[in-house]
C-alpha cells in the first residue's frame, strides 16, 4: 500500500461511506437475486421476469432526474433516507408470504418502491467522493469502491442463490432488511465537506447553506439543462453510445439468465453465474489502477475479448466452464468502469458532477430496462441459450466501433487526461 492509499484509509468519512456502500449493495444484491427467481418460479416465465427486472433497472434510465437533486441536496440525509425506505419495504415481502398473499403482483407492487428509494445512489457516488476524498486519491477511492461493491455483489450473488435454495425467499427477505438497516447507520455519520490534506490532518471544504426543496425544484430545469450542455459536443457522446449499447445487451442477458440458470442446475447456478459476473468485475477493477497510465482508447478494446468468453461460455457443455468464461468476459467492463469513474471526476467541473453522472447513466443505461423487457420476449421466441449467445454483440460493437475510430482508439491515459482531450470547454477558454 502506497503513502497515498495509507492517507485515503486515515479518512473517517470515506471509511463509513465504504462500510455503508459494502453492507447496502449486499441488500440490494439479496433482493435482486431472490426477487428475480421467485418471479421466475413463480410464472415460468421470461417474459415475467425480463418485466419485473426493467422495473429494477429504471434508475439508470431516470438518474437524470436525480441528479439535479444530489448536486443540491443534503447528501447525509438522502444517503440515509434511502436505505430505511428499502428496508422497510423490503419486510412487505417476509409478511405478504406469512400470510399466503406472496405472488407476481405483489413483487411487481414492490419492486417500483425499491427501484425509487434506489435511484439517487448511482449519482451520489460521483459527486460525494470529491467532497471527502482529494483530488490526488480519486483514483484510489473509486477502486476502493469498485472492489468492495463489485466483491459483495460477487459474494451475496453467489450465496443468494444458494441461500434461495436452500432457506426459501422469506428468509432472505428477512435478512435484506437488516443489511440495510446497517447501512442507515454507517451513512449517519458521514459529514459531507471534509477531506483529508496531505499531512493526515482533516480539511474543511467550504458548504453553502442547505437549500429548501422549493429552490431546488425552481433550478431544476436549469440544473438538466447544465448537465446536457457539458456534455453536448464532446467525445462523451460517443462514448455514451456504446455504452447503451452494451447496456442493451445486458439487460437482455439479465432478463433471462433466471431461466438460463435454471437450465443448467437450478437457483445455485443461477446465483454462481450472478457471481462470475461479479468477480470477473471485480478483477477488472482491482487491475484498473495498474493500467492508469495505457490509453483509454486502447483499454476499450480488450471488450473484444469479453465478447469472445461470452460466447464461449454459452457454447460449452459443462457448466463449470461456463460460469469460469461467462466471469472472465466481464474482466474489461471492470476496468473501463472505474477508469471511467475516475475520468468524469478528472475532466469535468466538480460542481456540475452529479448532474453530469446522471445524465451519461440515464442516456446509456436507458437501454438496460428496455433491453431487459425486450429480452424475456426474444427469448420466448429464439430460446434461453441462442438469445444468450447474442447478448456477447454488445460488448462486441464497443471493439469493433472503435477499431472503426482512431480518434477514440488516440484517446490519452486517465492518468494524464485533460478536459480539452475530450472536448470540454472550460470556463477559461
Amino acid at each position: 500500500m502506497n503513502a497515498l492509499d495509507r492517507v485515503l484509509w486515515h479518512n473517517a468519512d470515506f471509511r463509513r461511506f465504504f462500510a455503508g456502500q459494502f453492507v447496502t449493495n449486499a441488500g440490494d444484491s439479496l433482493y435482486t437475486v431472490a426477487m428475480l427467481w421467485l418471479a421466475f418460479e413463480l410464472s415460468g416465465s421470461t417474459l415475467v421476469t425480463g418485466a419485473l427486472n426493467s422495473i429494477l433497472l429504471l434508475p439508470w434510465l431516470l438518474q437524470v432526474f436525480a441528479g439535479p437533486l444530489i448536486d443540491r441536496l443534503p447528501l447525509e440525509r438522502v444517503l440515509v433516507g434511502s436505505q430505511m425506505i428499502q428496508g422497510t419495504v423490503v419486510l412487505a415481502l417476509p409478511l405478504a408470504a406469512a400470510t399466503g398473499y406472496l405472488d407476481v403482483g405483489v413483487l411487481f407492487v414492490v419492486a417500483p418502491v425499491l427501484m425509487l428509494a434506489s435511484l439517487l445512489m448511482a449519482p451520489m457516488e460521483t459527486a460525494l467522493l470529491p467532497r471527502i476524498v482529494d483530488d490526488e486519491r480519486l483514483s484510489s477511492a473509486n477502486s476502493a469502491l469498485s472492489t468492495v461493491t463489485l466483491g459483495l455483489d460477487m459474494v451475496f450473488d453467489a450465496l443468494g442463490g444458494v441461500f434461495v435454495a436452500v432457506f426459501g425467499v422469506t428468509a432472505l427477505f428477512l435478512a435484506d432488511s437488516v443489511t440495510f438497516a446497517a447501512a442507515a447507520l454507517l451513512f449517519a455519520g458521514i459529514r459531507i465537506g471534509t477531506a483529508l490534506g496531505t499531512d493526515g490532518r482533516t480539511e474543511s471544504r467550504d458548504e453553502t447553506v442547505d437549500p429548501t426543496v422549493r429552490s431546488v425544484l425552481r433550478s431544476y430545469v436549469s440544473d438538466l439543462r447544465d448537465g446536457v450542455a457539458v456534455l453536448r459536443g464532446t467525445v462523451f457522446v460517443e462514448l455514451i453510445l456504446m455504452t447503451a449499447v452494451a447496456n442493451f445487451t445486458t439487460g437482455v442477458a439479465l432478463a433471462i439468465l433466471p431461466a438460463f440458470g435454471d437450465g443448467l442446475g437450478g437457483p445455485a447456478i443461477y446465483g454462481l453465474l450472478l457471481g462470475a459476473l461479479g468477480i470477473g468485475r471485480l478483477v477488472g477493477s482491482l487491475v484498473s489502477p495498474w493500467v492508469e497510465d495505457v490509453r483509454y482508447g486502447r483499454l476499450l478494446l480488450a471488450h473484444g475479448l469479453g465478447a469472445c468468453c461470452w460466447v464461449a461460455a454459452v457454447l460449452v457443455s459443462s457448466p463449470v466452464f461456463t460460469v469460469v468464461l461467462f466471469g472472465l468476459a466481464w474482466v474489461p467492463a471492470g476496468v473501463s468502469g472505474v477508469l471511467t469513474a475516475t475520468l468524469n471526476q478528472r475532466v469535468f467541473p466538480a460542481d456540475l458532477l452529479g448532474r453530469v453522472a446522471a445524465t451519461k447513466g440515464t442516456v446509456s443505461g436507458a437501454t438496460l430496462p428496455l433491453g431487459s423487457l425486450i429480452g424475456g420476449a426474444v427469448a420466448e421466441v429464439l430460446g434461453t441459450t441462442t438469445t444468450m449467445a447474442l447478448t456477447a454483440s454488445g460488448f462486441a460493437f464497443t471493439a469493433v466501433y472503435v477499431l472503426l475510430r482512431p480518434r477514440l482508439r488516440r484517446l490519452p491515459a486517465v492518468r494524464a487526461a485533460k478536459p480539452e482531450d475530450f472536448d470540454i470547454q472550460t470556463e477559461t477558454e
